[in-house]
């Protein structure tokens, strides 16, 4: 019977653990989001955006950081599948970590599921607000689902805190999320 156990803590993971809370990294994000907003360039404004990954792909756990990286290696390989099996075992397992959400959240953007890319972003907005990747993940999700004006809304919040996001491209004149029409 010991053999059994054994095995289905080995199998199962943290399915029969509990998840600590996440750590509050709020400050050390707010430090990489005025670094963000004073870098001189794209290029440092891109190793700050790398800071902040390192940041939000910090799991709760050792357990939660094995399923979130195995998550990762499934996407890098496009295994969309393996990968969305993995971020859901992550958010059921730390169901206030955010990044599990965003994890999940940008492989049902991938398989064009907008709908269910959305309800995981609120999710991880409501967990981590301040969430630039999360943020900018909403805007494009809300692109695609056509709601343009609030796709810009949730870009600009993004930009406030990181200026050098690849998407601020879309706000540009002729962009997707160009403002319609200029003033005379």
């Amino acid at each position: 019977m010991k053999q059994i156990a054994f095995i289905l803590s080995v199998c199962a993971g943290p399915v029969f653990a509990t998840c600590p809370a996440p750590v509050d990294y709020s400050s050390e994000l707010e430090a990489l989001f005025a670094e963000a907003r004073a870098a001189p360039n794209d290029m440092a404004g891109q190793e700050v955006s790398n800071k902040m990954w390192q940041v939000w792909l910090r799991a709760p756990d050792e357990a939660a950081q094995e399923v979130l990286d195995k998550g990762m290696r499934h996407r890098q390989i496009f295994d969309f599948a393996g990968a969305l099996e993995a971020f859901s075992r992550l958010v059921d397992y730390c169901p206030d970590y955010a990044e599990g959400f965003n994890q999940r959240a940008y492989i049902h953007f991938l398989r064009e599921d907008y709908s269910n890319a959305l309800i995981d972003l609120d999710k991880a907005l409501v967990l981590s607000p301040s969430h630039v990747a999360a943020q900018s993940g909403r805007a494009l999700t809300l692109m695609n689902l056509g709601r343009t004006e609030e796709a810009r809304a949730q870009l600009l919040l993004a930009l406030e805190n990181n200026p050098w996001l690849s998407e601020r491209f879309l706000l540009l004149e002729g962009g997707p999320l160009a403002p319609s029409g200029k003033d005379i």
